[in-house]
């Protein structure tokens, strides 16, 4: 329990260190793709060979694999470290200090390929230059994250504060988004004539931007003031197996798990629908994406009021329901009797309200199994939930990308194109495993 109330300007702050990182990890979601396997129509070169490896997986799926595989040892590591801090600024706010650096100069590394050409040495600087990436963004988010449920003590009060990070979320995809759209005024203020050197500029820039927002919570949050938990003495092998045995969480993973791998498929492929399936210019990406996340603020007083009357769990579960709705619709892209411009602004239109009540509502929903974990056991454990939350999280994300680039050997390119849609059919899938799940969960009554 907090020892004094989070003034709301300070809930600003706090949502700011989501803007950061969420910039960074969907410039990676968003562009890794685009870069690195270029349709034929983006003015881009490929930088990685479309090799198979044992007849199945391409080479970007293993190497948007390999990160997240060292994550799985890093996220529980530093949940414990952190639970277990007891440093005299707190247990979350030193580790999110020290990430911020090694994260955005690892995501600028990223897109900085050793060979402007098709080359297996692009394909082995990306795998470690991912790596070190989300060992960075891990040491700040987990123990960010953490924070939720020791900076709210009421269920009103942790949705309200999970809805200003989930603000700070999709302003940072809006960001993210936009890279070809800053890229175009790079080359045309900046006389950069060279379209993957202008990309480079622009995520540059971005990752500076980036890690001065991640500060803004380090600098303006003194957390000994505002949360009074206490350091878990539990070892990191008990900790990880007393997180996996409640049976709530369990659901809610593999849930959230599917969620964000579909997620993952739409934010890799938007540029690819959008320029492949439905022949608009790229820069309409980032337009949609900034349309489609701005539309979902408009439901966040609303998922607020519903929340408090008829509880998170129906609304999560319409929110599965519809979205499966949109990714069967994706396979159909360009073949609706509607303009393209109708096709895809319908879509986005439909996605805003899951977009928001996904956004808010899972991290309020864990935030309260970590609080009544800590009532029944007497173990501060918040890290030890969020990093597998977010280990789930990101392994969710990297196989969506993995699934992405794996589907593009079926066609990527205008009138080539199975590959994409097939991408429609697999979220459609993954949403329903989703839905499924949840409708096993148990929601706590308390308010």
């Amino acid at each position: 329990m907090p020892l004094e109330k989070l003034p709301f300007g300070k809930q600003l702050a706090y949502a700011c260190g989501m803007i950061g990182w969420s910039i960074m990890t969907n410039i990676i979601i968003v562009m890794l793709p685009y870069f690195y396997l270029p349709p034929s129509s983006s003015g881009l070169i490929p930088l990685v060979p479309q090799l198979l490896l044992f007849g199945v997986l391409n080479i970007m799926s293993v190497i948007a694999a390999s990160g997240r595989l060292v994550d799985a040892v890093f996220d529980p590591f530093i949940a414990s470290l952190s639970d277990k801090s007891n440093h005299r600024k707190g247990r979350r706010i030193p580790f999110m200090k020290w990430a911020i650096l090694p994260a955005a100069i690892f995501c600028g590394l990223t897109f900085c390929p050793l060979v402007r050409a098709e080359s297996i040495h692009n394909a082995i600087w990306l795998t470690f230059t991912l790596i070190f990436f989300f060992m960075g963004v891990t040491t700040y988010i987990i123990p960010y994250n953490a924070l939720l449920p020791e900076l709210a003590d009421t269920a009103v009060e942790k949705v309200k504060l999970s809805s200003f990070q989930q603000v700070g979320f999709v302003l940072g995809i809006i960001i993210a988004a936009l890279v070809n759209n800053y890229a175009d005024l790079v080359q045309h203020f900046f006389n950069v004539t060279n379209r993957d050197t202008a990309v480079q500029y622009t995520i540059w820039g971005l990752c500076v931007f980036a890690a001065l927002i991640m500060l803004v919570p380090v600098l303006a949050i003194d957390e000994k003031k505002y949360s009074s938990s206490k350091p878990s003495a539990l070892p990191i092998l008990l900790a990880i197996r007393k997180t996996f045995s409640q049976r709530n969480f369990k659901y809610y993973l593999i849930s959230d798990f599917s969620f964000y791998m579909a997620l993952s498929i739409i934010s890799s492929g938007l540029l690819f629908f959008v320029t492949v399936l439905l022949h608009l210019p790229e820069s309409m990406g980032g337009l949609l994406m900034g349309i489609m996340v701005l539309s979902s603020l408009v439901f966040y007083p609303l998922i607020n009021y519903l929340a408090k009357k008829i509880g998170k769990k129906p609304i999560v579960l319409f929110s599965f329901a519809l979205l499966s709705i949109i990714f069967v619709a994706i396979y159909f892209l360009g073949k609706f009797p509607f303009s393209p411009k109708v096709q895809v602004y319908a879509l986005v239109l439909l996605a805003a309200f899951p977009l928001a009540s996904l956004g808010i509502l899972p991290n309020a929903i864990l935030a309260e199994i970590a609080q009544k974990d800590a009532i029944d056991t007497g173990e501060n454990r918040e890290g030890m939930f969020f990093a597998v939350k977010y280990l789930f999280v990101k392994l969710g994300q990297t196989l969506g990308i993995a699934l992405f680039a794996f589907l593009t050997v079926y066609g990527k390119d205008p009138g080539d194109d199975l590959g994409l849609r097939l991408n429609g059919i697999c979220g459609f899938v993954l949403c329903l495993i989703a839905f499924v799940f949840f409708t096993r969960f148990r929601e706590q009554v308390s308010r």
